[in-house]
């Protein structure tokens, strides 16, 4: 009799997806808020057991009282409850999105209830945010300790070497040019997290952690505000689901490549290689954790003069990988090869997509200062 009327609970509308993370079919619940979840997501509940007791819908045992608390509650219920004063600028993770931001959303909506008053938002909402941050070293690759400050008047992230107050910064980002992404495999920490800004022209990597799930995700959030309320002011008129788009991005496809270099007959190095789909850049880098591209290149539009071909330019010496995709810009060819079909046909679906999106007033002046290298 429970799991019929959980079946049926299902179907209604909302309860089809999990409530926290908006996967299909969740065959996970929590008596205690009242959820349907997927399973990925009740792992985190799991660890809050005195605040939510999850359990499985079709084999879970049940009582009345459990179901009656679905049938009062629900994903929608639960939503406006648990979700009613969430910051247009705080991200919401998809079932796609890396373990800590999942979790760390569940936490703040039912253990820490950060969304049902304002008062305990504080952390990424005050427009400055001050602490320590393990941060790879540029040549040593060790992780060390650095004291990092965000203020959102300045428009500035810094982070310092010495920890005492008074020193000079040991870098200084301006929030307008700022993107922040988790990457825990590439890091090789759950935590890690990737921010990327523009140094002369030229994209720069840092790579940062901290033990603690909430304070990397406070962290995060604080960045995706100060870009909020930055473009708040560039762009007066903008609706904020407009601008919400351009706080964070993920890049659309990762992975190793090889390059040829720009005269016919140099041989194909491996790269690994980074598009960055707002910013029409594709980065190709040495390594992974490497602070610096070898090169860069900027994908316009199709209106003006960018392609993207499977059939390599004449004279091309042969890569020891067979599947070859040629970038035509108007200044010169930048040629791949990728190790399967499969990558090949990621990669030139991916560049389509920017190249067929018509180039914005923004994006003509950043081709005009791009900087272009091998």
């Amino acid at each position: 009799m429970a799991q019929r009327r959980l079946l049926e609970l299902l179907r209604v509308p909302g309860n089809n997806v999990c409530a926290d993370c908006g996967a299909p079919d969740p065959e996970w619940a929590s008596c205690t808020p009242g959820v349907f979840t997927c399973l990925q997501c009740s792992y985190a509940h799991i660890y809050i057991a005195d605040i939510s007791r999850v359990k499985e819908v079709k084999r879970g045992n049940w009582s009345d009282n459990e179901v009656e608390v679905m049938e009062r509650m629900g994903n929608k219920a639960a939503k406006d409850k648990y979700e009613k004063f969430v910051p247009p600028f705080y991200y919401r993770p998809t079932m796609d999105d890396c373990t800590v931001l999942r979790e760390q959303w569940i936490y703040a909506k039912y253990q820490r209830q950060e969304f049902m008053s304002v008062d305990k938002q504080e952390a990424y909402t005050s427009g400055f945010l001050e602490g320590l941050l393990w941060k790879r070293g540029r040549d040593n690759g060790q992780f060390l300790q650095r004291r990092f400050v965000l203020s959102e008047k300045e428009g500035m992230l810094k982070y310092f070497t010495k920890m005492e107050q008074g020193r000079e910064p040991k870098c200084v980002i301006k929030i307008c040019e700022i993107n922040a992404t988790f990457q825990p495999h590439k890091i090789g920490n759950q935590n890690g997290l990737q921010i990327t800004h523009l140094r002369d022209g030229i994209t720069r990597n840092i790579f940062v952690f901290h033990q603690e799930g909430k304070v990397i995700v406070d962290w995060y959030n604080a960045i995706r505000a100060a870009r909020f309320h930055y473009l708040q002011v560039a762009f007066p008129g903008a609706q904020d689901q407009d601008l919400v788009k351009k706080l964070t991005r993920t890049y659309a496809i990762e992975g190793y490549m090889e390059k040829s270099g720009p005269r016919p007959h140099e041989s194909f190095k491996r790269r690994w290689c980074t598009l960055d789909t707002m910013d029409r850049r594709l980065m190709y880098f040495k390594d992974p954790l490497d602070a610096y591209p070898k090169g860069e290149v900027f994908i316009g539009s199709m209106d003006s003069g960018y392609s993207v071909h499977t059939e390599l330019p004449p004279g091309i010496q042969n890569s020891r990988l067979p599947h070859g995709l040629a970038i035509c810009t108007p200044e010169r060819n930048f040629v791949f090869a990728c190790e399967s079909l499969s990558q090949l046909k990621e990669w030139v679906a991916a560049l389509e997509d920017v190249i067929k999106r018509p180039m914005s007033p923004q994006d003509y002046a950043a081709e005009a200062r791009f900087v272009h290298k091998r």
